[in-house]
């Protein structure tokens, strides 16, 4: 059996349909007790809807104190526009608030979609998990009170169209942080003389982990039959590839682990993982030449 101190990395589950995001945790953490690693720590890198599926990487051990980091990460996602109707969800979950007999051509979706690309403002769904006074957006929409959120800004960094027939259309965009899928498919809609609602919602990538490295729950349950974690579980690194490692000798290593500064190191500012060899050591800010620690990382075999 793994000794849980040495249990850090990442579960890429590819989240199945109507698994909310803290079951899907739950599922993470009943497969770890059922091999003895009940523990370990666990965390989730983004939640995901339950009417959505894809990417939902899962935080184990030191890799929790990336969490905050994978939310701020952008995410690429597939979606599906039905046109012609709007949900007060903008999903498939809600009830029908508006109609419209409008059926966009495939050519007037492409000429509509430079429009959203890029930074724009965007309104939040009502049935959003964003605070209003205290309580969920979702939770006064679902009382039946009127919620108004403020827009916000977000990057749309690609838009494209994959497939339209029959009133549908199928788009692939790689979006900020802090974007809504739903609220996208909305005002794409609106835009069109039309209205509309998400029937499907994929992502495809959060931050640095795609499909290629996701596993279905059945790999993750054959974890709790007994199978190694090592065959699912990719390391602590693995969210830290989309910016460049600081290599540090021995004494470095121990002078970042004790909290004090390195100076006159010739790499220039910004951020970067700091490893001694293959062993990650802390996510550091460097600026003129000095190192600042942004999270530590606690790790077997780093030189104390």
């Amino acid at each position: 059996m793994p000794d849980p101190a040495r249990v850090n990395g990442w579960i890429i589950l590819d989240k199945p349909l109507e698994l909310g995001s803290t079951q899907a945790v739950g599922a993470v953490k009943r497969n770890l007790r059922s091999a003895g690693l009940g523990k370990v720590k666990v965390g989730h890198g983004g939640t995901l809807d339950p009417l959505a599926t894809g990417v939902l990487p899962i935080a184990l051990g030191e890799a929790t104190k990336l969490c905050g980091r994978m939310l701020d990460a952008s995410k690429e996602y597939a979606f599906t526009i039905a046109f012609g109707t709007e949900t007060d969800t903008l999903d498939l979950e809600g009830k029908v608030i508006a109609e419209s007999a409008v059926r966009p051509t495939r050519a007037e979706l492409e000429a509509v979609l430079p429009r959203f690309t890029g930074p724009i403002e965007q309104v939040p769904p009502a049935y959003s998990a964003l605070m209003i006074d205290g309580q969920r957006a979702y939770d006064l929409a679902r009382k039946g009170e009127a919620v108004a959120l403020k827009s916000r800004s977000v990057t749309i960094h690609a838009l494209r169209l994959e497939g339209a027939e029959a009133g549908h259309a199928t788009l692939v965009a790689h979006v900020s942080k802090g974007t809504y899928i739903r609220s996208l498919a909305r005002d794409i809609a609106r835009a069109l003389g039309t209205v509309g609602h998400v029937t499907m919602l994929r992502r495809l990538r959060a931050g640095p982990f795609g499909l290629d490295r996701a596993i279905s729950l059945d790999n993750l349950n054959e974890v709790g039959k007994g199978a190694p974690l090592e065959n699912v579980l990719l390391p602590l690194e693995a969210g830290l590839v989309d910016i460049p490692a600081l290599n540090l000798d021995p004494e470095q290593a121990r002078a970042v682990r004790q909290g004090r500064v390195l100076t006159g190191l010739p790499q220039g500012d910004g951020l970067y993982w700091a490893r001694l060899e293959d062993t990650p050591v802390a996510l550091v800010e460097l600026s003129g030449g000095n190192v600042r620690v942004v999270r530590g990382f606690n790790l077997p075999d780093v030189a104390e």
